[in-house]
């Protein structure tokens, strides 16, 4: 008789974290950090200033399908980016900040800033560029921005080079009126501290990590107000909704990989999808089941 695989022996709620744990292995916070298990493409853009570069539109665009997993290494535009995707989810890095952009939520990147990201195969991603001389009523620093089913539209129509002058007026005026920050960022501020340093290691190996924050604070050796207030020292929020923040984005990734939300809320450290269902609402302002299956 064939013997049994080790596959064969793992319990369902192994094979449900076997199954998502490329997502760990490929997608961590380490920009070097690359799985060696399947190709990655490596991107490399040049750094440039606000400005360097004059666009001969006020907005202009691009998208593409990604087919391998890519690394966008550290760069920057000389024009304002709004990124986010028609298809999938992906993640952009700003110094200690990673956001999870997604078909509703895309992410504003002002002139010059440094970032980097990365984009699992099967992403479909669009991109549009503001010139930094347009009046856009946004911060001057990085920020979630909720991508209506009509902004799009009229982001798509911009890439149009048949569109005539007074329509493109038109069409731009449109979108800044639109342009709006979202509520619902999928955004993680990673602490930088040496005392938080084994929290953060053990829940990029595994997000359904279930120590308590007493727990946490009699394994490091110290109280667990000090380990909250390092968490809101650097991050702005106390452990619990920092792991809730995690997970959610970690949850995101899965998601679009089209993993069953079950196999998800397992993975992510939930006791049931409805318990699950309803911290991801919280975070993203949508059900688990309505994000993996949306589309721009």
């Amino acid at each position: 008789m064939a013997g049994v695989g080790p596959a064969s022996r793992l319990g369902l709620g192994e094979r449900r974290r076997e199954r998502a744990r490329g997502v760990r292995d490929d997608w961590g916070v380490s920009a070097g950090r690359v799985a060696e298990s399947r190709a990655v493409d490596r991107r490399v853009l040049p750094i440039l200033a606000p400005g360097e570069i004059v666009l001969p539109f006020t907005i202009t665009g691009m998208d593409e399908a990604i087919r391998r997993d890519t690394v966008w290494e550290p760069h920057s535009h000389a024009t304002h980016e709004l990124l986010w995707n028609r298809q999938g989810a992906s993640t952009a890095t700003i110094g200690a900040r990673t956001w999870t952009i997604t078909p509703v939520i895309g992410l504003w990147v002002p002139a010059g800033v440094l970032h980097w990201g990365r984009t699992p195969a099967g992403t479909w991603y669009r991109t549009a560029h503001f010139d930094v001389r347009a009046a856009v009523v946004l911060p001057d620093e990085p920020v979630a921005i909720e991508v209506t089913p009509l902004l799009s539209l009229l982001l798509d129509r911009l890439v149009e080079p048949s569109l005539e002058t007074r329509s493109r007026d038109l069409t731009e005026l449109l979108v800044f009126d639109l342009l709006a920050p979202s509520p619902h960022a999928l955004l993680v501020h990673l602490p930088r501290r040496p005392l938080l340093a084994p929290i953060v290691a053990a829940h990029h190996d595994n997000p359904a990590n279930a120590r308590s924050l007493g727990e946490w604070a009699k394994a490091i050796g110290v109280s667990a107000r000090t380990i909250t207030r390092a968490f809101r020292a650097e991050t702005g929020m106390g452990f619990a909704d920092w792991q809730a923040a995690f997970r959610a984005q970690r949850a995101a990734l899965l998601l679009a990989r089209g993993l069953p939300v079950e196999d998800v809320a397992e993975c992510v450290g939930y006791s049931s999808a409805s318990a699950f269902g309803a911290a991801f609402r919280r975070v993203t302002g949508l059900s688990p089941a309505r994000f993996r299956d949306s589309r721009v």
